[in-house]
């Protein structure tokens, strides 16, 4: 029977597909993660990973410990927070997965605040796409998901906040001003609703594409870029924090000249929403959203 220990190791593998990256996430040497590698799949007696310059490729055999070795984890997370829970206090891990703008520039607060309320609690914290997020709800390994736009997703989810989407830019302060600028549009990739979004908001604008677009693959270059005066963006209003006050901010409108927001949801199922690490972190989060409302109302906003 396998340890723990070799069960992570595996599920780490698994994860990287990479002998390298493993090695740093699990603070081993590559030789001593490789000679580990061999011993367990001389238990298993199974070949379970085979290597090439490209990385790891998993075995059938591979395929079927690697998902062994998370579910056996994750059991036993389960059984530590059941424990946990029957004590009374928030102990256990709270896993997270959230879109990668809210992770960088709401998130920690929230989680400061949680850390500092439930210091027993631990937190795992993954970021990316909201589409990629909802995929890794699917097997049930994380607690709570943080996505940005709308979703049908069917299990509990709570409204967290909306923000508006502004055209930003140092020199440009009019719509007006775009179809004759030869100032180059910053795009970053993004989920396909988000530039679905904004492809439509332009159409219904203009009658061509910008003259000149510059395509980054994240939404901080992005946001950088614009701020040092390259070029025009349109970015979330959480993404503008700390923006230099010569930047111009014009909200974009839909076709009844409303302002168009972009919505964060928090989901999940409602056997999480009972962990008692969870019911603290949402109630956390009310807080925070209170003092935020809080503040804007003080401001007036």
């Amino acid at each position: 029977m396998s340890t723990i220990s070799e069960l992570q190791l595996l599920k780490v593998l698994a994860q990287e597909m990479n002998m390298r990256k493993a090695a740093e996430k699990l603070f081993v040497s590559q030789p001593a993660l490789s000679q580990r590698l061999q011993n367990i799949e001389k238990e298993w007696g199974a070949k379970l990973f085979i290597r090439s310059q490209r990385g790891l490729s998993l075995t059938a055999a591979g395929e079927l410990v690697a998902q062994f070795a998370v579910d056996t984890i994750s059991n036993e997370e389960k059984v530590k927070e059941a424990i946990h829970a029957l004590k009374g206090e928030v102990h256990g891990t709270l896993s997270i997965a959230a879109a990668s703008i809210v992770g960088q520039n709401w998130l920690p607060g929230v989680l400061k605040e949680f850390i500092k309320s439930y210091p027993r609690a631990k937190v795992s914290l993954i970021t990316g796409w909201s589409s990629e997020i909802l995929k890794s709800m699917a097997d049930g390994s994380i607690h709570l998901g943080i996505i940005r736009g709308g979703s049908d997703w069917k299990g509990a989810k709570k409204h967290l906040f909306d923000d508006p989407l502004y055209l930003v830019d140092s020199k440009i302060s009019s719509l007006d001003q775009l179809m004759d600028t030869d100032r180059p549009f910053i795009q970053f990739k993004s989920d396909s609703s988000y530039y679905e979004e904004i492809q439509e908001w332009w159409h219904r604008q203009f009658p061509a594409p910008p003259k000149n677009t510059i395509y980054v693959d994240q939404i901080e270059t992005c946001k950088q870029l614009t701020f040092n005066g390259i070029g025009y963006s349109i970015l979330p209003g959480i993404a503008l924090q700390g923006a230099n006050e010569n930047l111009f901010q014009v909200p974009l409108q839909d076709e009844r000249d409303t302002p168009i927001y972009r919505s964060t949801w928090l989901i999940g199922y409602e056997a999480a929403f009972q962990l008692k690490q969870v019911q603290a972190f949402l109630d956390i989060i009310d807080e925070y959203v209170a003092g935020e409302n809080s503040c804007e109302k003080k401001q007036g906003f």
